[in-house]
């Protein structure tokens, strides 16, 4: 089974997407199934996890409706308020549904650097994890203290770096995010997405080698066990195609046998997310 493990789809009119500013306007428009069930045939992709895009439950819905039209569509990643009086009602409405898999918070957008060991965010935090749900982290490598002592405090809970906390490939800026990188593989409920890394290249002037030092790392950190492909789309047709992508992360996984190749493209996101068959 092979799986993208980080894809979106969005409906700009239906739901109030912040980062869609001018500056990334070839995303400004509806990627819907249709739009990528074409693209997921022709490259031998079985399934996909759906991961939100903006701070909504209404989302986290129209996503699981979408989900259970689809048959590649895998698993749900949604959102919901973990600050809110409310969130086990949330939990408990969105963990009944069959392809809702985890959920996940627009961490590096927010102002407080500090939210993520927020007392209200840490019970919230919690509580996922008695649900036995995973929790995707998108964050940046100023953010990865925070992660490492999130990681201490609840170790039952089992987290997901996505887009390698997109380190500044464009500038070729290397040893501040390895460093802080570097402690996290120790934590066993730490996992860490191959996936965002062109749109943190130069857009239209990257080539497999920049990315390969950043990938490289994470496998050797993390090994295979613990990391898992995503492509990113369409958030990645800023840089490049679909395709482009999903060859660029054989071509960095060249070298490694065919169980390690297995795990990062399906078996890792399979265990994590613990998919339905």
């Amino acid at each position: 089974m092979i799986i993208d493990a980080h894809q979106h789809f969005w409906e700009p009119a239906r739901f109030h997407y912040p980062w869609m500013t001018p500056e990334v306007a070839v995303l400004a428009r509806d990627y819907l199934p249709g739009d990528l069930a074409g693209i997921l045939a022709d490259l031998g992709i079985d399934r996909t996890v759906v991961v939100q895009a903006t701070h909504s439950e209404e989302e986290t819905r129209w996503l699981l409706e979408l989900a259970e039209k689809q048959a590649f569509i895998a698993g749900v990643v949604g959102w919901v308020d973990f600050t809110s009086p409310r969130l086990r009602v949330s939990l408990e409405e969105f963990a009944g549904r069959r392809k809702f898999v985890g959920l996940r918070h627009q961490v590096h957008d927010e102002t407080d650097p500090e939210w993520l060991l927020r007392p209200d965010v840490l019970n919230g935090l919690a509580l996922l994890s008695r649900f036995g749900l995973p929790y995707d982290l998108l964050v940046r490598a100023p953010h990865l203290r925070r992660v490492q002592l999130l990681a201490q405090r609840l170790p039952d809970l089992r987290m997901v770096i996505d887009h390698i906390a997109k380190p500044p490939i464009a500038r070729r800026e290397f040893d501040e995010w390895a460093q802080a990188m570097r402690p996290l593989a120790a934590h066993a409920n730490l996992y860490c997405k191959l996936s965002g890394m062109v749109t943190e290249a130069e857009w239209s002037n990257w080539k497999p080698r920049d990315l390969e030092p950043y990938a490289r790392y994470v496998l050797d950190l993390f090994g295979p066990d613990r990391v898992m492909f995503g492509s990113d789309w369409p958030v990645c047709l800023l840089a490049g195609s679909y395709r482009s992508v999903w060859e660029t992360a054989h071509a960095l996984l060249d070298g490694f046998d065919a169980s390690a190749q297995q795990k990062v493209f399906g078996g890792t996101a399979t265990a994590f997310y613990r998919l339905p068959a």
